[in-house]
């Protein structure tokens, strides 16, 4: 039986591990199928890649996109990407450079509730990865504003929080064509309908569903038995891919493993095949 995680971030996001030690990492712990899925990014995949031969381990291309959809920031993963496809790169681009634009803004407001951080020290901590709210969160604990990161997010950095900025991204159907466009499967991570009822929630996953989405990300690294089953109801309901994975951060989120979430995440082994075949491997 395979072990397989779909959803994973290294420091070329907002994770802490590289992406060797996030392969070395994944075999060590028993899995057979892993995706690297960095937030507007692919630079960490080249090497991960070279890291994964001679493993018994498959290593899927993968990527997590920012967009909005229903006035809401929503995540849309893409699966089997053409790394080398210019356009799409030229894309990403654009996107990273709204997440600098809002680490400014947030920058600004935090300097407004008297909280002394810069750019700089935020860029030192997220290195050469995709800079975004957890490598603020770091700078904020490293210099003793917050005790972690839950408290990071609740204080200042979630969307309830003091010194929250939106940021503007592009709409869901724009992404999911970016991703077909390059030749990968467009998925909606961790699908939460919160605030919807079923007539609605029906009528959204529809919408996505009309505008070129392939699948749901059905099984997720903190999702009740309730939530996994009212994404794998819609799944069904509109003929769409299943995957699963546990949204691995790290130490920036300790409280999620590798392959298993918070412990219970199991994702099966036909997720891969449908997947597979819908990307012609």
């Amino acid at each position: 039986m395979s072990r397989i995680d779909l959803h994973t971030h290294t420091h070329f996001s907002d994770g802490s591990f590289s992406p060797t030690a996030l392969v070395e990492l994944a075999h060590q712990q028993g899995l057979n199928i892993l995706a690297i899925t960095d937030h507007d990014t692919t630079d960490g995949l080249t090497e991960a890649m070279e890291a994964a031969q001679g493993l018994p381990l498959e290593l899927v291309p993968g990527i997590e996109l920012s967009t909005e959809f229903q006035g809401r920031e929503t995540h849309m993963l893409g699966y089997f990407i053409d790394l080398s496809d210019p356009q799409f790169q030229a894309r990403l681009e654009q996107l990273r450079a709204t997440r600098l634009d809002r680490i400014q803004h947030i920058i600004e407001r935090l300097h407004a509730l008297k909280v002394e951080i810069s750019l700089a020290e935020v860029e030192h901590v997220a290195g050469r990865g995709t800079i975004g709210r957890p490598h603020i969160a770091q700078v904020l604990i490293e210099k003793g504003y917050v005790k972690g990161m839950k408290e990071a997010f609740e204080r200042f950095l979630g969307i309830r929080g003091a010194a929250y900025v939106r940021r503007v991204v592009p709409e869901a159907a724009e992404i999911i064509t970016w991703i077909t466009e390059a030749g990968g499967i467009p998925i909606l991570a961790h699908p939460y309908w919160e605030g919807l009822n079923a007539e609605k929630t029906v009528v959204s996953c529809r919408t996505m569903v009309e505008q070129g989405l392939r699948g749901l990300e059905v099984f997720y690294g903190t999702f009740s038995a309730q939530q996994i089953s009212l994404n794998l109801h819609l799944a069904r309901q509109f003929n769409l891919l299943i995957t699963g994975g546990s949204d691995f951060h790290g130490t920036f989120k300790p409280e999620i493993s590798i392959g298993t979430g918070r412990g219970s995440l199991n994702v099966p082994s036909k997720v891969m095949d449908h997947l597979r075949q819908a990307a012609g491997r």
